[in-house]
């Protein structure tokens, strides 16, 4: 299996960090996001969509993060990571759609204005963070509400839903995120799964510096 990945995207770091949560073994094949080779011809040819990631096994190509779990998740065959039990599948099925239609846009705001922008010599708009606060506590609320009396989002133990709900929030520091006053989802980011070691092992600092490079910067110094 071959990911098609620049690490230090959402996206990105959802699959690589799901796919070692499962324990899929695959090949990283580095897309320079920010050098736009998304964009070039050799990529298009796997993603038309020109976004990342992709992956390929054999002659299946996939896009769409959320689809790539799903697969990886049935090949790996852990049944506590995607249930195959109709009504718990359901659910996760559910939770992962609505992280990429409503819960990763709500995100991505904040680090388009909050990390981008900074880091490409601009400066937030705060009026663009103002129109969308509501809508961010709106979908904060949902999801805060349905930690209130559990651990994990959809049963006893992580499932990739949890990995693909947490990923929008990956930078939620950086990004200046104001989930903080929705303490069970809070709890559930800060005391559970970033102490997942599939996500520690894909960390991602300000700068959108990954492990690696902070690693090979401390050498080097």
């Amino acid at each position: 299996m071959q990911i098609h990945a620049d690490p230090i995207t959402v996206n990105c770091r959802k699959v690589l960090a799901g796919l070692d949560f499962l324990g899929v073994p695959f090949e990283l094949v580095h897309v320079d996001y920010f050098k736009g080779a998304h964009k070039e011809a050799p990529y298009l040819s796997i993603n038309p969509n020109a976004s990342v990631p992709s992956m390929v096994d054999g002659d299946l190509v996939l896009w769409e993060s959320n689809a790539i779990l799903q697969y990886a998740a049935d090949k790996a065959g852990i049944e506590k990571a995607y249930p195959k039990d109709m009504k718990i599948r359901a659910d996760i099925n559910r939770w992962l759609l609505w992280e990429s239609s409503s819960w990763f846009p709500a995100c991505y705001v904040y680090l388009v204005e909050n990390c981008v922008k900074p880091l490409l010599g601009g400066q937030p708009d705060s009026d663009v963070l103002a129109a969308h606060d509501a809508q961010f506590h709106k979908l904060a609320s949902i999801l805060d509400n349905r930690l209130a009396d559990r651990t994990w989002v959809t049963g006893e133990h992580p499932t990739i839903a949890d990995i693909a709900l947490a990923a929008p929030m990956h930078l939620h520091g950086w990004q200046k995120l104001p989930h903080a006053r929705h303490k069970h989802l809070n709890r559930w980011l800060t005391e559970n799964v970033e102490p997942l070691s599939s996500w520690q092992k894909t960390w991602v600092g300000e700068g959108f510096t990954t492990q690696r490079q902070s690693a090979a910067l401390a050498e080097a110094m």
